[in-house]
């Protein structure tokens, strides 16, 4: 077994309102922050995974992701794997 870090990003997918965003976005230049826009706010989740190679890692964090640290309706992730 080998041991991988795994990092997920979850973002809301592009066609979906992103209110925690653009709540975001409105704030910033009522505090000094002009001409920053596309604010998009989403989660990033780190883990550790035991597995037979980095195949099967990334296939058990993929399951993972989009069984429960994704909402494949209104989310899209990225995930990225470093062996330890």
């Amino acid at each position: 077994m080998t041991r991988f870090a795994a990092q997920i990003n979850v973002m809301p997918r592009a066609e979906i309102s992103d209110p925690q965003g653009q709540t975001v976005e409105r704030t910033l230049p009522s505090i000094g922050f002009a001409g920053i826009s596309g604010v998009r706010v989403g989660k990033r989740i780190t883990l550790i995974v035991d597995a037979a190679d980095e195949e099967s890692a990334r296939s058990i964090v993929a399951s993972a992701s989009e069984k429960i640290l994704a909402n494949p309706v209104i989310e899209d992730y990225e995930l990225e794997l470093t062996p330890l």
